[in-house]
């Protein structure tokens, strides 16, 4: 399987399996959590679109957890 090179949080990372979802699986983040939100090259990325959404060489992912706090 081809891998691709796209940044996750600023970080460089390899993919094989190109999905907004799989990458979310490969960081332990089940879709159905509450509180995360992804960007996909600087545009939020509605939740419905996670599992269907490909990853292609170079994208720029931000995932955003929601804490609670003070």
């Amino acid at each position: 399987m081809t891998q691709v090179e796209v940044r996750v949080n600023g970080q460089p990372e390899l993919l094989s399996d190109k999905t907004v979802a799989a990458l979310l699986a490969r960081h332990d983040i089940d879709v159905d959590t509450k509180g995360v939100a992804v960007a996909l090259n600087g545009v939020v990325l509605p939740r419905a679109r996670w599992t269907e959404t490909p990853l292609d060489a170079d994208d720029r992912i931000e995932i955003v957890h929601a804490r609670q706090g003070g």
